[in-house]
């Protein structure tokens, strides 16, 4: 196996998300993307802080015939809260439009639930970082829209993106979480699996 990898089983990312796809190739893992669609549909008495590893899992149950041989699975799913809402993908301009005035200049808070399973285990677990967002004009919030189209991105934004560099006070938490997949977590949980990491020179 190339060096460079520091896993021996084969991860399967079941997501098609870009961010979570080079957050674990900078973190040097052998990968294979496979994307699967679920209804993100959950039950309405769900508390909020739950909802992530809810979905997280529920795309594990839907992938789990990705799974080959001694492979581990990885499903994700994160969510934007702020006090009693959820924040999800905008579904058009307006909606985003609505999403960023109403975090602007607050304190937000993501979560990423993550599930890890292979053929006879399973580990779920949930991140979480705090946002504190600068106060945001109008014509920023117009301008990010047009120019970003964050309509693939839960609360309207990427951390990585101008947002991110320019509109962010500060940050409690992980970073990489905040881009959809806590990684620190991730390398953890997978470490609980049996004959998961080999470091060689």
């Amino acid at each position: 196996m190339d060096n460079r990898y520091i896993n021996r089983r084969k991860i399967i990312l079941a997501s098609g998300s870009p961010r979570r796809k080079q957050l674990l190739e900078e973190a040097s893992y052998d990968f294979e993307v496979k994307k699967t669609e679920i209804d993100e549909n959950y039950p309405d008495e769900t508390p909020l802080h739950e909802i992530a590893q809810f979905l997280a899992e529920k795309k594990s149950e839907a992938s789990i015939s990705f799974i080959q041989n001694d492979e581990i699975l990885l499903t994700a799913d994160s969510v934007v809260v702020m006090g009693n809402q959820i924040f999800g993908k905008p579904v058009d301009a307006k909606d985003a439009y609505r999403i960023l005035a109403h975090l602007s200049g607050k304190m937000h808070t993501v979560y990423t639930g993550v599930c890890l399973r292979d053929k006879s285990k399973k580990l779920s677990f949930t991140a979480t970082s705090e946002v504190y967002f600068r106060v945001f004009d109008h014509e920023e919030i117009l301008w990010y829209i047009d120019t970003f189209k964050p309509y693939d991105k839960a609360g309207s934004y990427a951390v990585q993106e101008w947002i991110g560099l320019s509109k962010i006070a500060r940050i409690e938490g992980s970073y990489a979480n905040i881009m959809g997949l806590p990684t620190d977590m991730v390398y953890e949980g997978l470490k609980s699996f049996e004959g998961v990491f080999e470091f060689s020179m």
